[in-house]
């Protein structure tokens, strides 16, 4: 009878041990998209780019390079240049939210450039009030960038650049805080150009261009104690392209890009309980232990360092999320005479992650040492384009000596 009655006994206590684990169950309404502090500095400021979907990594150099590669000044014809653009944000909406972005370069000498840029985003006016009667707070929310990049080539064919970076984040209501500040952080971007040589084929010849940006490594906002704080929008960025030069007058250029926010991916976080019964359900009276525990992922409370690095492996969906982290674009630009140009890009976006996905397409005109640039986008997805259906505006002066890079 003691035999029977040792094993039965310990059955009982297993199943009692295993009936009051603790499991966790999803909670809902988890996003899947990665959202980031100061996003404005991912919006393509200059009407070159935003013609060819966005893509500017790689394509040959600008005085707008700054945003996008910083290495590619030192490949720069002018010695020096100057480009002002504006972007109208949300137009469809309001007339008074905008991009604004002002760059200057200079070829120090034939291996090294300097940058300096500052983008303003303004984001209208708001009328803050307690009470119907009470006379309105205006308010102008608005954010920015100052820039500075070097550049240097380390072979004929080859340049790298840095480039440090300022951001405020003037966006708290004073009517929902008194004392409330700006938020401010800092930046460097680590950048990469390949060109190559003008190769002969049989018909035409080519170039090959290469590049790559790894762009606001910086450590986190934070708008106060209190509050929670926001990764900066590090991004990867990595391109390829190749020019077709079918004659003296007719030039041709393709580029491909690819890029993934370095920034770790929300977990999909549930409720911890003590499951008494193990029937895996919360039910009535069943302590719970955590209501926002992680379900499936990765804590994306880290440092910035870690979370560039844990950005790679942390998706709840494993690797086939990752993948779907990357967005990718297509682009051409056709020049006749180094004087007209023609654009046309597409950029796509996971629908999981934002669901980006818009066709661009712009046009330029180079007069002596004046270019002017224009584009327009029109979104192709579900998910509305803050910048869908408006006209970006550019204007370059290039001056001082000239060089032959090509």
């Amino acid at each position: 009878m003691k035999k029977l009655f040792i094993p039965v006994l310990v059955c009982l206590v297993a199943f009692q041990a295993h009936s009051q684990e603790t499991i966790i169950v999803p909670n809902g309404g988890d996003s899947r998209v990665i959202t980031t502090g100061v996003p404005f500095v991912l919006i393509a400021a200059d009407p070159r780019a935003g013609g060819m979907g966005d893509i500017g990594v790689v394509t040959s150099a600008d005085a707008f390079s700054q945003q996008w590669n910083p290495a590619k000044y030192a490949f720069a014809l002018s010695k020096q240049g100057v480009g002002v653009t504006y972007t109208p944000y949300l137009s469809k909406l309001v007339n008074d939210i905008f991009l604004g972005n002002l760059t200057y370069y200079n070829r120090l000498n034939e291996r090294s450039a300097l940058g300096v840029s500052f983008r303003y985003f303004k984001l209208g006016e708001i009328e803050a009030r307690e009470t119907a009667e009470q006379l309105p707070l205006i308010l102008s929310p608005n954010e920015l960038t100052f820039d500075v990049s070097y550049s240097l080539r380390l072979s004929e064919r080859f340049a790298m650049a840095v480039a440090g970076r300022y951001l405020r984040s003037d966006l708290k209501l004073q009517i929902a805080q008194e004392d409330a500040s700006a938020a401010g952080s800092f930046a460097v971007d680590i950048a990469g150009y390949y060109q190559s040589e003008e190769i002969p084929y049989n018909d035409f010849d080519g170039r090959w261009r290469m590049g790559f940006n790894i762009s606001n490594i910086g450590p986190t906002l934070k708008y106060d104690e209190a509050g929670s704080e926001s990764f900066l929008p590090t991004k990867l960025a990595l391109g390829g392209g190749f020019d077709f030069i079918l004659d003296e007058y007719n030039k041709v250029g393709v580029s491909a890009e690819v890029n993934k926010l370095l920034v770790p991916t929300p977990p999909i976080r549930g409720t911890e309980f003590v499951d008494d019964n193990g029937n895996g359900v919360q039910d009535p009276g069943e302590e719970v232990i955590d209501n926002r525990a992680i379900f499936e992922g990765k804590d994306n409370n880290v440092t910035f360092v870690k979370g560039m690095f844990q950005s790679f492996g942390d998706a709840p969906g494993g690797f086939s999320e990752e993948l779907r982290e990357f967005t990718w674009a297509l682009g051409a630009e056709y020049w006749y005479q180094d004087v007209f140009a023609f654009r046309a890009g597409y950029f796509n976006e996971s629908d999981d992650k934002g669901g980006r996905k818009f066709a661009s397409f712009g046009a330029g005109f180079r007069y002596t040492t004046i270019n002017i640039d224009i584009s327009y986008l029109f979104g192709l997805g579900t998910v509305v384009t803050p910048v869908d259906g408006t006209l970006r505006f550019g204007l370059t002066f290039n001056f001082g000596d000239t060089y032959d890079e090509y």
